[in-house]
């Protein structure tokens, strides 16, 4: 009786172990497929849940798309604040772009601001003193007014990949930020709230990062920002990109440009050896490169509107045949605030590179969203965060619609015209600023960044035209004169009105009647 008792007993015990593990076991096995992710997970360092790849960045505080100018400061200046930042670049290597090459005087006080001056250092960056303008033979100098400031303080001209890469760089060398190279395909909502991103690492794996705020600086082609705003990219024109080598300009330490027909060209230095050429062509068509139309159309109406001191290195650097082009895009600010993320940079604002005020409006950005973020200890909250962060877009505007619109406006009076009245406006323009004095150094205080009043803008615009007016009418007006003239002023107000409105009226001149520009932090 007592064996069959423990025979019967040990049955039992196996027959309920086999139960258990078909019950319970089984249910929870992983399948063959996930077991794999997730080795493949471990084996580069990163987290499974649900058989879902992530990263391990549960106690990321901002994910950053994008390390250009913008993204690379933005991530060093969080990281120096104390936030774990993810940054997430399409391509790690030194980008080799032919804009974001001009720094000016007032994006160089925002790059002392944010702790970033070493950056232009040991890259061979030159330092710019101001602007000469040439225009049918005669030519004028426009200095910046730096009489303020330490003798440090300039504008800065360099190799774009250069100085990127040192900003990287220094925001690698951060414990809190992590770089990493990806391509991000989407951002992850869930319920209206931006989560994180989707995206591919370099090997081509999939992934998901997530963090409490996801801030889009993936530069002017973003295909990230038709959900974060309403996009409208114009494209005015092309740059065609040169490089002179061994060129002496004319001024030294100086950009150059030159009122040639049918569109402004430009020169500065990017090394102490190279000279950048930016040849301005209307429109969003240009001629072949491969086929030799560029060549020609470089020698034969480009070259001859060049200063005959730089025409030879002009023209050797065509033969070379190092010919490139970039189309130049303007979109105004128009976001739509949206839970966890945030757009900035040329993803978010462009617009001509003709005043290179970019970089400018980029680091001024970034020391707004720096003050706005200091307080904040906690991100998590993405609806009382993002009505907060209103206020970003508000007060940024005073800088950055003042660069905007003067970069907009020059443009379309530095063009050529068939036009009587915008020739007026073009030729008033030139000599208004050969005055010297205030009618110098008030629009080029604007065009540094040292001085981004809006009021001064306009002011400074309409002198021009009603400069333009008094010419025509002096010493004897005449009714074609007059005439000539009333359609300078309405050529003028078509040129810039447009553009405020796209900026926005109340928020550039009345910042202070904006709601958000009054709200604060969050309440803990």
């Amino acid at each position: 009786m007592v064996d069959q008792f423990v025979i019967g007993w040990i049955s039992v015990s196996f027959l309920s172990l086999l139960a258990f593990y078909n019950l319970v076991l089984k249910k929870n096995k992983i399948p063959k497929d996930s077991s794999d992710k997730i080795t493949e997970c471990i084996q580069n360092d990163i987290t499974a849940i649900n058989g879902e790849c992530r990263s391990k960045d549960g106690d990321v505080d901002v994910i950053i798309v994008g390390a250009g100018v913008a993204g690379s400061a933005l991530a060093h200046t969080l990281g120096k604040d104390g936030r774990r930042v993810h940054v997430i670049e399409r391509d790690l290597t030194e980008p080799d772009r032919i804009v974001g090459e001009l720094l000016q005087p007032g994006g160089y006080l925002k790059l002392i601001e944010l702790g970033l001056q070493d950056c232009v250092e040991e890259i061979d960056a030159q330092r710019v003193f101001g602007y000469a303008l040439f225009k049918d033979g005669k030519d004028t100098r426009l200095s910046y007014p730096l009489e303020k400031f330490h003798s440090d303080v300039a504008g800065r001209s360099f190799h774009n990949g250069r100085f990127i890469q040192r900003m990287r760089a220094k925001a690698a060398s951060l414990p809190s930020v992590q770089l990493e190279q990806g391509t991000v395909t989407t951002l992850l909502e869930e319920n209206g709230i931006v989560k994180g991103v989707q995206y591919k690492t370099k090997t081509g794996q999939e992934m998901a990062a997530y963090a409490p705020l996801t801030i889009v600086c993936d530069g002017c082609f973003s295909n990230l920002r038709r959900s974060l705003c309403n996009p409208k990219v114009d494209v005015p024109s092309c740059f065609v990109g040169l490089v002179l080598e061994n060129c002496n300009l004319p001024y030294v330490n100086h950009g150059h440009v030159i009122l040639a027909d049918p569109s402004p060209i430009l020169f500065y230095q990017i090394s102490s050896t190279e000279v950048r050429c930016l040849v301005d062509v209307p429109g969003q068509k240009v001629p072949s490169i491969s086929n030799g139309e560029m060549a020609k159309y470089l020698k034969a109406v480009v070259a001859p509107q060049i200063p005959p001191q730089i025409f030879d290195s002009f023209v050797a650097a065509i033969d070379k045949g190092n010919i490139r082009t970039m189309p130049n895009r303007s979109m105004p600010a128009s976001p739509h605030p949206t839970p966890g993320a945030l757009l900035m940079g040329d993803a978010f604002n462009m617009r001509h590179p003709l005043t290179g005020g970019g970089m400018t409006v980029a680091l001024s950005d970034i020391v707004v969203l720096r003050d706005l973020l200091k307080p904040l200890h906690d991100l998590n909250d993405s609806y009382n965060l993002c009505k907060y962060l209103e206020s970003f877009y508000t007060l940024r505007k005073p800088v950055a619609s003042t660069i905007n619109t003067l970069a907009g406006a020059l443009y379309k009076v530095f063009c050529a015209s068939p036009d009587q009245a915008r020739k007026e406006m073009r030729d008033a323009c030139f000599d208004y600023l050969s005055l010297g004095g205030i009618f110098s150094t008030g629009p080029v205080s604007l065009l540094s960044g040292l001085n981004p009043r809006p009021l001064s803008l306009v002011l400074h615009f309409f002198a021009v035209a009603i400069f333009g007016v008094g010419r025509l009418l002096l010493p004897f007006p005449s009714p074609k004169r007059m005439w000539i003239g009333a359609r300078l002023v309405s050529s003028a107000s078509g040129i810039i009105f447009p553009i405020i409105k796209a900026e926005g009226v109340r928020q550039m001149f009345f910042p202070a009647t904006v709601p958000a520009y009054y709200r604060g932090p969050p309440a803990k």
